[in-house]
């Protein structure tokens, strides 16, 4: 190799000429690489002694030595017995060629799913990204006390507990635990089940989905309900079965029919503010369901996922409170007081399941972020967390009236919508008296994201009379946002439907 090649080479990439500072060897390496790739010193071809390079490039023997060294370790250079350094005769320039060809090609390699991933792993639509914001579980974490829950944060990480940052118990932190089975205790009066952290409730659902069910079984599900829950249950193959509901909740008679069919493994609910029309199931249909579930056999998952925020009374114990047949898995969130990026929720259940659950999660991921649940045990531990708890409900409650101010305003102007005010909950759910087809198309261009009843819907063995083609009933959200942009959104959301802008 001619020794003024290399030195231009190096010279453009001279660390004494270049802001990044680049070693000396580094920038020797990167000479020579760029020298072979150009074919300047073909395959094969023997490299001038470490002696000669030093000389022509003006430097110490131990840099060139160091620049080789690397050069060997990336697969460029290689050393044989009595004749130095040469160039290696397949150049990973080659193979890396041979491979972006094959990259190029559409659908060069066909993997085979055992299942196919129907969800978006990115959601097409970001709620958080309109300011016009409806969705209904989602809180105004603008509210959430970031510097108090810094101090805790701090003080986890200023005084670690080094054994508990390594592999370990999958049921999540031990002083967590501790004060979120004190709280349910207290508040929910859920006393002898064993409790476990997980990654949200979607993990909790997907981990029992994979532990319970398996292609042929069936699970009852609400006629309008939470989507998420029902793709973890369909990735096991199981068939989901709609079960009727009315201004009441779920109907006890036609989930009776739907569990003398056979082969119903889990019922899913949502009792105390049905996901997604708000209703409460009162204590009468509590229990005639538990009773079928007791009598058929059937594990009832209860998804409690905004227990927190009840406003006209105090809300109705959960059905894991009084569960004498140990059916009941009691799942729940800290996504709807914390942020939904917070990933901490837990699951309830008897010892026996709980085992299963933590062992399937050792096998998934071990255990959920050490230092977050830390963090939200001394939050807990120090009053932080209830005191908050206790801001938002006040401050739910109030925009959650305001709403109701707002939209009763509209029903005044003559507007066809019809709602029952919710006793609890983020959301009320609105008869807009149309069909709402097509409507969240059209609120995207403005800045206003909400949800309709399609998006909820489950139709599977149900009557053929039901009004398939009749979906009249939004979602609004009232719990992220302020009364001017409530006011504002609900403006553009009538004019939509109606032509109707308040004054």
């Amino acid at each position: 190799m001619k020794a003024l090649t290399l030195k231009v080479f190096y010279e453009n990439s001279d660390p004494n000429k270049s802001s990044s500072k680049q070693a000396k060897y580094l920038a020797i390496a990167d000479a020579l690489r760029k020298a072979i790739r150009e074919r300047q010193i073909a395959p094969t071809e023997a490299l001038p002694s470490a002696r000669k390079l030093a000389q022509q490039l003006s430097v110490n023997r131990h840099t060139i030595m160091a620049a080789l060294a690397e050069l060997v370790a990336q697969g460029w250079v290689e050393v044989r017995e009595r004749s130095g350094y040469r160039v290696v005769e397949n150049l990973p320039i080659q193979g890396s060629r041979t491979i972006n060809k094959v990259a190029k090609t559409p659908q060069s390699f066909d993997w085979k799913f055992r299942v196919k991933q129907t969800f978006a792993v990115t959601p097409k639509v970001k709620a958080s990204e309109y300011p016009y914001n409806f969705s209904g579980g989602q809180p105004d974490i603008r509210k959430f006390p970031f510097d108090e829950f810094k101090s805790h944060f701090s003080q986890t990480c200023q005084r670690p507990k080094i054994d508990d940052l390594s592999y370990g118990d999958s049921r999540g932190e031990a002083e967590l635990i501790e004060e979120i089975a004190t709280y349910l205790r207290r508040v929910r009066s859920i006393t002898d089940k064993e409790l476990m952290i997980c990654n949200g409730s979607q993990e909790a659902l997907y981990m029992i989905s994979q532990l319970l069910l398996q292609p042929g079984d069936k699970v009852a599900v609400e006629q309008l309900g939470y989507p998420p829950a029902w793709a973890a249950f369909e990735r096991t193959g199981a068939t989901l079965i709609a079960v009727k509901q009315d201004e009441r909740g779920i109907n006890p008679e036609h989930l009776a029919q739907v569990f003398a069919k056979g082969k119903v493994k889990l019922l899913y609910l949502t009792p105390l503010h049905q996901y997604p029309t708000t209703v409460s199931l009162d204590i009468s249909r509590r229990m005639q369901i538990y009773q079928l579930a007791v009598q058929y056999g059937v594990a009832i998952v209860e998804d409690d996922y905004d227990h927190e925020f009840h406003y006209d009374s105090q809300p109705i114990a959960p059905m894991a409170a009084d569960d004498p047949a140990g059916l009941v898995i009691y799942i729940s969130t800290f996504s709807k007081l914390m942020f939904g990026g917070a990933r901490i929720g837990y699951v309830v259940a008897n010892n026996a399941l709980i085992e299963q659950v933590a062992a399937y999660k050792m096998v998934m991921n071990h255990k959920c972020n050490v230092l977050v649940q830390q963090a939200v045990a001394k939050w807990m531990q120090q009053g932080g967390f209830e005191a908050h708890l206790r801001r938002m409900t006040r401050l739910y409650q109030k925009r959650r009236d305001f709403m109701v101010q707002q939209l009763r305003s509209f029903q005044d102007k003559g507007l066809p919508i019809h709602f029952e005010v919710p006793a609890g909950g983020m959301a009320i759910w609105l008869d807009t008296g149309k069909s709402i087809i097509g409507l969240k198309e059209k609120l995207l261009p403005q800045q206003v994201y909400l949800q309709t009843e399609v998006e909820f819907s489950r139709f599977n063995e149900l009557p053929d009379d039901l009004p398939r083609t009749k979906y009249r009933f939004i979602r609004l959200g009232f719990a992220a946002m302020n009364e001017a942009e409530v006011t504002q959104g609900l403006d553009i959301v009538m004019n939509t439907l109606y032509g109707l802008v308040s004054e």
